[in-house]
Order: C-alpha cells, then sequence, then structure tokens
C-alpha cells in the first residue's frame, strides 16, 4: 500500500461558477463538517482517500492488485472482489491514521464510494464498506460514478482552471471526449465504437508477450524502438470524435503474423504513436470545436508518456493551456472519490441506503 497524504490546494470543485447547485453540503452549518472519506473498489485497486472541502487531500492509500492478476494476463473478477473483501478495512484505517483521525472521526462531513461502471462484485465490496461506516458514524452516504470521480481528479490538483473545458478521459474501459462546462454538467462529444484504448493497449502487450498491465508495458519498451517502422491504421482519425481501436489492434497481428521476425520494440512504438495519434488529433479539434479554455487528460492512460509529451506540446502550439495530471491521480484512487462525492453530497444530497451497484453506469449528461 502506499500512502500520498501532501495536501493538494486546488480550488474547491463546488465553487465553480455552475449553472446550478454549490459545494456546500445541505443542512449543515458552514465549514462544521467539511471532511469526506472515500473507498474506491471498482476494478483491482483499493484505495480510500481523506480529503477536506472537495479539495485538501489529507490522505490517499492504494493497494494494488497488479500481482495477482498479472499471471492471468487481465483482471480477473472473482479474484479482485475477493482481494477487495481483505483490503478495503485496513486500507481505510491507513487512510484515517495517515490523516490523523481517531476511530470515530469529528467533523466527517459523508463517506463516499464508486457505484459505477465496474465489477460489481468489486464495486459491492466499496459500497457495503462505505453504508457501514456511514451508519456507525451516523454521517450520510454518497454514492459515485466513477467516470465523473476522474473528471475531479483535475479539480483535485489545478487551481484555476477556466470553464468549459475539454477533458479527454482514456481508461482500459474508456476512451471519452467530454465537454465539462463546470462540476455536474457534462456533455459527450466522443466514444470509442469499439475498444477502449486502455483495452487495445491490454490485448497487443499480451500478444507481444510484454506483460500486464499493457500500457505501461507498451510505454517502456516503445521506448526502445523505432514509431516509423510500421504505418498502422488511425481509424476515424478524420471523422468526427468518435474512436475505434479494434483494428489497430487486428493490424498490429496480422503484421506480426507476416513478419515474425520483427523487433518487437519497433511494433510497441508503432503501435503505440498510432493510439496517440488519433488521441491527440480528436482532442485537439474538440478544443477547436468547443472554444474550450483549456484540456485536460483523465484516466490510466493519461500516464502514457508519449501522449502527455504530444498533449503539451499540441495545446502549446495553439495556445490552450494543458493539464496532465499526476500520475497517481491518472489511475484509480479514492482522493477523486471524495472530491466528487463532496460536490454531490451538496447538489443531490445524501444518496438512499438501498443504492446498489450498476456495473453498465455511464456518465451523467447534461446536454
Amino acid at each position: 500500500m502506499s500512502a500520498a497524504p501532501r495536501p493538494s490546494e486546488a480550488s474547491p470543485p463546488g465553487t465553480a461558477e455552475a449553472p446550478s447547485g454549490t459545494a456546500e453540503v445541505a443542512g449543515a452549518p458552514s465549514g462544521s463538517r467539511t471532511t469526506v472519506l472515500g473507498i474506491e473498489t471498482s476494478c483491482d485497486e483499493t484505495a480510500a482517500a481523506v480529503v477536506d472541502g472537495g479539495r485538501l487531500i489529507r490522505s490517499s492509500v492504494v493497494s494494488s492488485q497488479v500481482d495477482l492478476h498479472a499471471r492471468y494476463g487481465g483482471v480477473v473478477p472473482e479474484i479482485a472482489g475477493r482481494a477487495h473483501v481483505e483490503l478495503v478495512t485496513p486500507v481505510v484505517a491507513e487512510a484515517l491514521a495517515v490523516a490523523g483521525l481517531a476511530d470515530v472521526p469529528q467533523g466527517m462531513a459523508a463517506v463516499a464510494a464508486t457505484c459505477g461502471p465496474g465489477l460489481v462484485g468489486s464495486l459491492l465490496v466499496g459500497i457495503s464498506e462505505a453504508k457501514a461506516l456511514a451508519m456507525a458514524w451516523d454521517v450520510p452516504f454518497v454514492g459515485v460514478n466513477h467516470l465523473e470521480a476522474h473528471l475531479f481528479a483535475s479539480l483535485l490538483e489545478a487551481p484555476g482552471l477556466g470553464w468549459p473545458l475539454v477533458v479527454l478521459l482514456v481508461s482500459g474501459g474508456h476512451t471519452l471526449l467530454v465537454e465539462m462546462a463546470a462540476p455536474g454538467h457534462y456533455r459527450l462529444i466522443g466514444q470509442t465504437l469499439d475498444d477502449a484504448a486502455g483495452e487495445a493497449f491490454d490485448k497487443v502487450a499480451r500478444y507481444l508477450g510484454l506483460g500486464y498491465p499493457g500500457g505501461p508495458a507498451i510505454d517502456a519498451a516503445a521506448g526502445h524502438g523505432d514509431p516509423e517502422a510500421f504505418d498502422f491504421p488511425r481509424a476515424l482519425a478524420g471523422e468526427g470524435f468518435d474512436f475505434s481501436f479494434s483494428g489497430l489492434k487486428t493490424s498490429v497481428v496480422r503484421t506480426v503474423e507476416r513478419r515474425p521476425d520483427a523487433e518487437t520494440a519497433d511494433v510497441a512504438a508503432s503501435f503505440q504513436q498510432a493510439v496517440v495519434d488519433v488521441l491527440v488529433t480528436k482532442a485537439r479539434r474538440a478544443v477547436a470545436a468547443v472554444g474550450a479554455a483549456g484540456l485536460c487528460l483523465a484516466g490510466g492512460v493519461a500516464a502514457n508518456s508519449l501522449l502527455r509529451r504530444r498533449i503539451a506540446e499540441v495545446c502549446a502550439e495553439d495556445g490552450v493551456p494543458a493539464y496532465l495530471p499526476s500520475r497517481e491521480m491518472c489511475t484509480d484512487n479514492a482522493a477523486m472519490v471524495a472530491a466528487a462525492g463532496w460536490w454531490r453530497l451538496g447538489h443531490d444530497g445524501p444518496s438512499p441506503m438501498s443504492l446498489g451497484a450498476d456495473p453498465n453506469l455511464f456518465l451523467p449528461l447534461s446536454g
């Protein structure tokens, strides 16, 4: 487990000029209760974090299951769920201890947990833990959309972000272009029509024998290869804002079948180049179409070194601010869940205790 107690001094998410709602907790005196415990168990990371006022990270603890799943080349849902059951209580205890909170924390505004999307068995572990703590402490429970939480990761670390923003959310399960007019106000610009970018990274890495997780493995191998060695397809690069990576994955397989002597590093570098070209081209076009005040990366693939470099370059060329979150905020964590939960509590109030897990939950759109 790793703790990241360094505070983040970004502006409170809910204080942005939104069309409706504020970040204040309904029914609580101003400043009396500002602390949210966030819990994240949507996939293969067991995480807990303590965040004050939706902006100040007091602790962030993540226990990774990478070693458990590596032998299978991907996440095994049953193994993930069992691991969450074993880990969630000690991870929460560590997050509270790092934050300097007692067993019955004073000033706790709510306990927030990811309720979807994700693996249903994994989600239920975090939801159950959050509900139990909320009842024990007599505080509200808040269910958080995992995709919305990734959007709040940007707001945790970057003060003074202007509106609207374009967010490129790229992970193992999702590839989305979202216009964020303010917290809680989202418009879908584009999405993947088949494989998510992170899924394509995992599948290609597995095929090339590079191991799991595929994103870091491809990134590392590509550093030793020639990105121009193979001209892999850039599907839909000039068409709209949607993505497609299934054909690219197939092209890699066919190329290696024809060229079994091909250097793995060259294949990895050329594949990564093709993925990043499409992501950057469409994100750049979306920023221009929206007239966005900035471009944010989010999700696990946002940790990719080439994607980060290319986004920074094109934004500098276009005179548009780019926000590249820390790698800790790219991957699944509970600080972003706590931040989103703080805003949702003030905007919508507590979630009902009957709220269940929704593995297919989608980002709440406002137009």
